[in-house]
């Protein structure tokens, strides 16, 4: 055996163990030992049985004096009954269908019960503890036991057999950091951290191993970003002069002012577009606080430079609003709009439809300045005369491949990434390293507080009379349904949209105008319907989390969301931000049929914050980084144990990637391991 033997070469695993285990994500015997405990059971302290008290989480060493299955008439089960004694009083023990016990253990064997004490008028009592033979070096009782993340169809003792199985192949393992940063940072051999982390002699031991553990998983990042950073440093980029009196004159004519950190955002952009390495940047900002004006005056700044500039976006709804938003504000230079459905051209107020091939043809001649589009501009037919300027909105919503992609049309050029989702700092340096970070955290001037209501089941009718009173008034509602599971298919999503749509436009609001939108409709569909409400010519708007990101309706006062405890922090306020872009004062009304604590928690904190990168470290804090990225695949190397929170071991990982990155080549065990790693990761 060793660290790439396939988990279906193991003793006593079957076919259908194999399945179960390939669930979560284990295939070697190296998965194995990087499947770590999320908690610890503490049996370390042998307790006499009369010394027993009902309650108590206990060890208990004794010897069997009795042990036999019986069958229970009325339950239909198994019993297996067991005599323990220790010298100081007997104890007695069962099991529920596990009739195989009788031929594990024997009258006479010495055996550690772990388990929660009963007590009755008959004494203390065990009902299916943990159990093992005693001897030094026990798993499942008598110490730490390690409790770790399982499937159905798979019990805790079994993972643990395997792990304890596995582990001698530690000792094989390459210890891929090198020995002056483990002596720098006081960390133990890697080897020493895999043992420590899975059967643990203490608390102590726990904390080094998984320091350790975690150093290693957060330098992996770190390095990466090193790499990227080394590899820009050598890449020569155009350089734009600031053309300050056109771009002053552009911000005086802006109907509103920039905020603070709007002009301190702007000048970053500018000054790194003057420099010949190409500026790689992330402009993260709240809901509705202004990015597009930012963009805008980098994409107008890089046309005066006589370059070209393209902005992406994920999804086509976006795309268009970009394409109107930038088309009004830059109304003098030539915009197009590729998507997959539709090629346009704006100049002088006025928009033409093209075809594919004459738009393509356009800005391949370098007539179009400012291309918009979808991944439909990742095509091999696609070529720029003179790219200067790329921009991706919310680029962690495309795919690894087209990601990529981005990157190589955008090689050598200045590239600025978009994103809606407010990134607290230290996730933003946990993730990219040294990617440089805008950040826009106030809203414009003027804009009304959204006012956020958790909504009690019992006053849904009284909720309904508010949105009438609402659309009375000439204003829209966005209505959001949730998911019902994290992996659901577009047609079951569509299914839960439609019965909203039925019960809301024949029940509820029939004499209203109700439309839907759903991922399962064609983009053509999308369009319409977008631009039905955008006229108000639909009252209530039904959908899913398609309208997260890029629908601006100034008109819609309400937001309506079904199910908010399926959401994340993050995504609510996305979803709260789509009302509160006008001068009425709008509102977000939350319904959940959950009663647990712990949701109504986070749903009262949201309901009283409104600062999305408050609510986005909350978000960190109960959920983990996955929740403010939704379930997209955000390229990150696989985080077991490290959080955003460990900012210490982070600090420490980033000093150790800008001692190694230098000297790479000193360190072919760091190499091996990046090579490994980053095969199928990306960092961008």
């Amino acid at each position: 055996m060793d660290k790439v033997t396939r988990l279906e070469h193991l003793p006593r695993v079957g076919k259908t163990m194999v399945n179960r285990l390939h669930n979560l994500g284990l295939f070697t015997t190296l998965d194995l030992l990087y499947h770590f405990p999320f908690r610890y059971e503490d049996f370390r302290q042998l307790v006499p049985i009369n010394q027993l008290r009902a309650g108590q989480s206990v060890t208990i060493k004794g010897k069997i004096e009795l042990i036999a299955n019986r069958r229970s008439p009325r339950k239909r089960m198994v019993l297996t009954e067991t005599l323990l004694s220790d010298g100081t009083g007997s104890l007695r023990v069962v099991w529920f269908n596990q009739p195989f016990l009788t031929k594990n253990l024997a009258i006479g064997d010495e055996v550690f019960l772990s388990g929660t004490v009963k007590v009755d008028m008959l004494g203390p009592e065990l009902v299916s503890p943990a159990y093992e033979k005693a001897t030094t070096d026990s798993a499942h009782t008598a110490r730490l036991v390690p409790i770790y993340p399982v499937t159905e169809g798979i019990t805790q003792k079994q993972i643990r057999a395997l792990v304890k199985q596995a582990l001698p192949l530690a000792d094989s393992i390459g210890d891929w950091v090198p020995d002056e940063i483990k002596n720098e940072f006081d960390l133990p051999p890697l080897k020493d951290a895999l043992r420590g982390i899975h059967f643990p002699g203490d608390e102590a031991e726990i904390e080094q191993s998984s320091h350790r553990l975690k150093f290693d998983e957060l330098l992996l990042v770190q390095l990466k970003a090193e790499s990227v950073c080394r590899d820009r440093r050598s890449i020569r980029a155009p350089t734009f002069s600031f053309q300050e009196t056109e771009v002053q004159q552009f911000v005086k004519k802006l109907p509103f002012t920039l905020t603070k950190s709007q002009k301190i955002s702007t000048w970053e952009i500018i000054q790194d577009c003057t420099k010949d390495q190409p500026m790689n940047r992330l402009l993260s900002g709240d809901v509705g606080s202004g990015k597009t004006v930012v963009a805008a005056i980098a994409l107008y700044n890089a046309a005066l430079n006589g370059f070209q500039a393209a902005i992406m976006a994920p999804t086509e709804i976006l795309a268009t609003q970009h394409f109107a938003s930038l088309t009004q504000l830059l109304p003098d230079v030539p915009i197009a709009l590729f998507t997959r459905t539709q090629h346009a051209v704006s100049e002088k107020g006025s928009v033409a439809k093209l075809t594919k091939k004459k738009l393509a043809e356009a800005y391949a001649a370098g007539r179009v300045p400012i291309v918009i589009g979808t991944h439909a501009l990742l095509s091999e037919g696609v070529q720029f005369r003179k790219l200067g300027l790329v921009i991706v909105d919310e680029q962690h919503r495309f795919g690894v491949a087209q990601r990529q992609v981005i990157k190589e049309k955008g090689h050598g050029v200045h590239f600025l990434s978009m994103t809606a989702t407010p990134i607290p700092r230290s996730l933003a340096l946990m993730i990219y390293g040294d990617l440089d970070i805008s950040i826009i955290n106030e809203l414009p001037a003027g804009r009304k507080k959204i006012i956020t209501r958790l909504v009690e089941p019992t006053k849904r009718v009284q909720a309904y009379a508010f949105i009438r009173e609402q659309v009375s008034k000439g204003r829209q509602v966005f209505v959001v349904c949730p998911l019902i599971e994290e992996n659901l298919s577009a047609l079951i999503e569509k299914k839960s949209v439609m019965v909203e749509y039925e019960k809301l436009s024949k029940v509820i609001f029939k004499d209203l105008k109700v439309g839907f939108l759903h991922g399962k409709m064609k983009s053509v569909e999308k369009e319409s319907i977008m631009e039905q409400f955008k006229l108000n010519q639909l009252n209530i708007l039904v959908s899913t989390s398609v309208i997260e990101v890029g629908v601006n309706i100034p008109n819609a006062t309400v937001m309506m969301i079904e199910g908010a405890e399926r959401f994340g922090l993050a995504q609510l306020h996305q979803f709260r931000g789509r009302v509160g872009r006008s001068d009425y004062q709008s509102y977000c009304l939350l319904f959940t049929d959950s009663e647990s604590p712990r949701v109504m928690e986070r749903l009262r904190y949201f309901e009283t914050h409104s600062d999305g990168f408050a609510l986005a470290e909350k978000d960190l804090e109960t959920r983990g980084p996955g929740e403010i990225f939704g379930t997209m695949q955000s390229g990150l190397v696989d985080l077991k144990l490290a959080k955003v929170t460990d900012k210490e071991i982070i600090k420490q990982a980033r000093q150790a990637a800008k001692k190694i990155t230098p000297e790479l080549r000193r360190y072919p065990e760091v190499v091996a391991k990046l090579s490994t790693v980053w095969k199928t990761a990306h960092l961008e």
